[in-house]
Order: C-alpha cells, then structure tokens, then sequence
C-alpha cells in the first residue's frame, strides 16, 4: 500500500527534496550580490543585522535580523547591504566560499549573517508545490510563524559553522523543516496562498483533502466528500474549486497519478497492484486515466523513466 498522511506531508514526501546548505554570507561595507534565476526552492534568514532583498520585478524588500524569506522559481534577484550599491555575479563571489562561510568585507567590521539554503525537488512532480508559490514569501520575526522560523535559521547556522558528525543530515532536516514553517507560515497569509496549500485552512475544504490523503484507495464520490466538509454537493464543489483550483473528483485523480508516476519510476509494484492502491477497479481503468492525465501508458511511463537508470548502470 502507498503510504499516505496529509497533504502537506504527502508532496513534500514525493517531491524527494534534495537540500544545499550555504554557504553563509558574512559581510561589511558596501556590498551587493546578483543571484541568476533558478528552479525550485531557496530559503534563507538573517541571524545578524539587516539587508535589502531586490527581485527582478518587486519593489525591493528590507529585511531585518530574525527574518526569513523563501523564493520560488524566482527571477534573477539582488541581496545587498545598501539600495546604491553595484550588485556583482554572485556566483563568483559563491565559489571563493572557506569553511562554509562567503566574507565580504573586514571580518572586525561584519555586521550582517545571512543563512542560505537552495531545495531541488524531483522534476516529475515539482509543480506540485511551486505552481502554488509565488516567487517572494517574507515572515517577519514579529508574525506568529517568524520567532520559531528565527530559531530554526539560527539552528542552521550554527550547523554550518561547525564540523560536527552527521552535519549534512542534520542540515538537510533542519532545511525540511524549515521549509514546512514556511509553508504553514504562508499559508496562514491572508489571501495569499493558493490551491491544496491555502485550502488547507478551510475547515471543511481541508477535513475532505486530509481525508483524501488518508485513504487515497478509497472509492470517493462527491457526496462522501462533501458530507466531510458538511456542506451540500453543489457548496462543496464551488467551494474546493475556488481553493483548490480544480473540481474534487478531478484533484482526486491527478493526486492518485502523482503517486503513481512516482510509483512506477521507483518501484516494481505490478500495475494491477498499483491500480487498486490509487483507487481503481481494473488495470484497464487505472490505465485509461493514467493516459488521459500523463500522456502515455503505465507501462511506457515506467519504461521511460527507468532508461535512464539503466544508462547510468551500464556507464553510458
């Protein structure tokens, strides 16, 4: 059976999320650093003094110790000790990082700390999670999210500093975490998120997408969803399509092929098992939405995704 818990849980667990951590910025002066466009996830929190945050795009952003920021998919943004100064390639600056730590400036002078850290996911389902970020997410020290978020930053940082055993594994989970608080944080932002992630606090919208997550195997039928939630048939279904995006049933079937693309690259479940864990009561139907939805069969799917593998093993 494919294990299941809640949504957040869920996407994040097929996501397989893949964390860097650092290196951390230390810097004095006059300063500012471009950062080129990249996929997926950064996160990052200031453990000392302030800094300007400038996304190709927004109005630039002053952020202060205890701070912390998530960027999705963004463009190409500038982080910088003052709006005047000339940003250079940061990449550059990245590359001359020792011990973990970038230092711009006269050490005796730092007056900023900044920990950073960059989340990949796998590619098959990452717009799970990045379709409903925007590019900027800020929780200020002061929200009710912000003290536990400046905690978890400065857990990070002190990671990083030390070479401790298990460092990396620490690090890694620090990073998930964090990523989670941020979620919950953003989340709770008035009229901000969007889809499952913003549907989450809607009593009765979340009650049926938790209950769908519980037992993703399960036969549901707008009804049973619906009395979850407490409202009528037609209530609910307006209502999850303005959370959520998509009517109920529909979500239900592109989750179950979000577990099953995620199935059929990584295990060797039969198909027919496979069918009656996503909720189907034949291979043949299983196989009809997985087509309608992926574009191609479970098993040319699975053939595809395995090529790679399989190149890599014979060294081509």
């Amino acid at each position: 059976m494919l294990g299941f818990r809640d949504p957040v849980a869920d996407a994040i667990g097929l996501l397989r999320p893949r964390t860097v951590i650092g290196p951390s910025l230390r810097a004095a002066g006059q300063w500012a650093l471009r950062f080129d466009t990249f996929l997926h996830v950064r996160i990052g929190g200031l453990v000392r003094g302030a800094c300007w945050l400038i996304l190709e795009g927004h109005e630039p952003v002053f952020l202060r110790e205890g701070d912390t920021f998530m960027l999705g998919n963004p463009p190409p943004y500038v982080l910088a000790g003052t709006l005047d100064a000339r940003p250079r390639p940061a990449e550059a600056v990245w590359s001359g990082a020792e011990d973990g730590f970038v230092r711009i400036g006269p050490e005796s002078e730092e007056d900023l700390y900044l920990c950073v850290g960059h989340i990949a996911f796998d590619e098959e389902n990452a717009a799970l999670l990045t379709d409903l970020l925007p590019p900027l997410v800020i929780v200020r020290v002061d929200d009710p999210h912000g003290g536990r978020l400046a905690q978890l930053i400065d857990l990070l940082a002190i990671e990083v500093g030390v070479a401790a055993a298990g460092g990396p594994l620490v690090q890694n989970h620090l990073a998930q975490i964090l990523l989670v608080h941020m979620l919950r944080a953003h989340a709770g932002q008035t009229d901000r998120p969007t889809g499952w992630l913003g549907a989450l606090n809607e009593d009765g919208i979340g009650a049926a997408l938790r209950a769908v997550h519980a037992d993703v195997a399960h036969s549901w039928s707008l009804k049973e969803l619906a009395e979850i939630s407490h409202m009528s048939r037609s209530a609910f279904a307006q209502a999850f399509k303005r959370h959520v995006g998509v009517p109920p049933l529909e979500y239900l079937i592109q989750w179950r092929m979000s577990l099953a693309r995620d199935a059929l690259a990584r295990d060797t479940l039969p198909i027919s098992e496979l069918a009656r864990a996503t909720g189907y009561l034949s291979e043949s139907a299983f196989s009809t939405a997985f087509r309608r939805v992926v574009g191609s069969s479970p098993t040319q799917f699975r053939n595809q995704a395995r090529q790679p593998a399989r190149s890599a093993a014979n060294g081509s």
